[in-house]
């Protein structure tokens, strides 16, 4: 959940900085007065909107890193880390990426992520917590869940997905506020004024809350792909076991309502549910045991 939210935010971030460049070197008001056409208006949105998931993939592992306190194991310090990294090594080997940097951050929840621009040069971290909560059988189905999300392209296809939606987000607020400025215009032709300004900051929230939906449906597919891909890794009654323990570690620890910022997510009902980037634990345990 940590690693999505990272992502989006960072994301989300970057595209209101370019939005509000745009807004200050007046390149968001020319092309509501002068840009002639909705082809133009779509260029300008999609490169603010590709560019902002772009920067953000391209800063995930840094910001990771960073955000999350991991410490890289450069060289293995004891044993535990020496089988963490050949561990790592092994899984990559077996899914046919490149061998990703391996790291621990200190937290007493089990988590863990992975992260990077490329499937070759990614990050792989796990907390302190998941390594003192589970057996070694248990983290190495962890690690293989978190290693067919690199060998998938799940953070490329993420970004591209972000990128898109990013891009009708942008596009859609300032036809929208074109409408609207028009409308309050005396002529109207519009003048791209604060009603403009006011209506496309507006409608950009509104429809970025509408497109993340879109962004934590893909995620909550790619998690059941990604325990599938653990399962094939380590053996499938291994990633049901860390599941498992997943779920005992983290259902009683978390409030009803704080229960979807939990690795597992949320109990996945109601309105809550499109905003989940997990599908809750029993509905991915139940996929893996339906697995013939």
């Amino acid at each position: 959940m940590k690693r999505i939210l990272l992502f989006l935010v960072t994301n989300l971030a970057v595209v209101m900085v370019l939005s509000i460049v745009a807004r200050v070197t007046g390149l968001d008001r020319w092309v509501a007065l002068h840009g002639g056409s909705y082809e133009g208006l779509l260029a300008m949105a999609a490169l603010f909107g590709f560019g902002g998931a772009l920067i953000s993939l391209a800063m995930s592992k840094w910001m990771a890193k960073r955000a999350m306190g991991v410490q890289v194991i450069e060289r293995p310090a004891n044993a535990n880390e020496e089988w963490l990294v050949s561990t790592v090594r092994q899984l990559a080997t077996q899914a046919g990426i490149g061998m990703p940097e391996v790291g621990v951050f200190d937290s007493p929840q089990p988590n863990a992520f992975a992260t990077g621009a490329r499937r070759d040069a990614a990050l792989v971290a796990v907390s302190t917590g998941l390594l003192q909560s589970m057996n070694r059988t248990e983290v190495e189905a962890v690690l293989g869940h978190e290693i067919t999300h690199v060998a998938n392209g799940d953070m490329v296809t993420l970004t591209l997905i972000q990128g898109v939606v990013n891009t009708f987000v942008i596009f859609l607020s300032r036809v929208i506020g074109g409408i609207v400025d028009r409308s309050l215009s005396r002529d109207g032709e519009g003048r791209g004024g604060m009603g403009y300004f006011v209506t496309v900051m507006v409608t950009q929230v509104v429809l970025g809350i509408a497109a993340s939906m879109i962004v934590m449906w893909f995620s909550r597919r790619r998690e059941f792909r990604a325990d599938a891909g653990g399962a094939r890794l380590a053996g499938r009654n291994n990633m049901i076991g860390a599941l498992e323990r997943l779920k005992m570690a983290h259902e009683p620890s978390l409030p009803k309502q704080l229960a979807a910022f939990g690795i597992g997510g949320g109990p996945g009902t109601g309105f809550q549910r499109l905003f989940m980037s997990h599908p809750p634990l029993d509905e991915r345990i139940a996929a893996l045991r339906a697995q013939v």
